[in-house]
């Protein structure tokens, strides 16, 4: 029976991406590293460091494991500058009214991202509110695809992993809720996300009506 609702951030509940580029872009320049947005795409739902990694790679470079570090802190100075911008507004369309209606039903919420700055976007939407748990890159060590972050949630929600539905915009994402035993809504294209148990285009398709339709036996 379904009980919980675990939601990554970027893609989903908002969409922080155009900051990320622009952030990972400067930093690029700074140090004359090609980056484009076909090499953004890539940054979809990982770390940070793990991004410092994508980036060198494309470029053919290698760095000690504290210089990449120091300059995932710069990239994060960068991006926590732009988010004093974010609004109650900038919530994706759809995702606002999904969450009400996962209070009014009650059921139980986490967020599961692999963004250190989760708590600080959410605050910037006041959208604390809507979650008992937060789950981010402060939470555990390991990124996505692995499904700690997801397993995180569901353990402080007191739930099982079968008892959720995670809702992912990544393909990484997506391959962690399935390695961690959950149910999956994926948001996007079907070539990013259409191995999810469920897919929606965007968020403002993604009803509860919709979720429940399908997953009709678990509810």
């Amino acid at each position: 029976m379904i009980k919980g609702f675990i939601f990554d951030l970027d893609g989903v509940i908002t969409d922080t991406a155009e900051q990320h580029y622009v952030a990972w872009k400067r930093l690029s320049d700074e140090n004359g590293w090609e980056f484009d947005r076909e090499v953004n795409d890539k940054l979809r739902g990982i770390s940070r460091l793990d991004s410092i990694k994508v980036i060198l790679d494309h470029n053919g470079l290698t760095m000690d494991e504290e210089t990449m570090a120091n300059l995932a802190a710069k990239k994060n100075e960068k991006y926590v500058e732009s988010l004093d911008d974010i609004t109650p507004d900038d919530f994706l369309p759809g995702t606002k009214e999904l969450l009400t209606h996962l209070r009014t039903e009650g059921f139980h919420v986490a967020l599961g991202s692999a963004s250190k700055n989760a708590s600080k976007v959410l605050q910037q939407l006041n959208a604390l509110g809507y979650f008992d748990i937060i789950g981010d890159g402060n939470s555990v060590t390991e990124s996505k695809p692995d499904p700690a972050i997801f397993l995180y949630g569901a353990e402080k929600l007191g739930l099982q992993p079968e008892e959720c539905i995670v809702f992912e915009d990544a393909e990484s994402g997506v391959d962690a809720a399935k390695a961690g035993g959950f149910h999956s809504v994926g948001i996007g294209p079907k070539e990013r996300v259409g191995h999810a148990d469920l897919r929606f285009d965007t968020m403002e398709d993604a009803t509860l009506f919709e979720i429940k339709s399908y997953f009709k036996d678990l509810f």
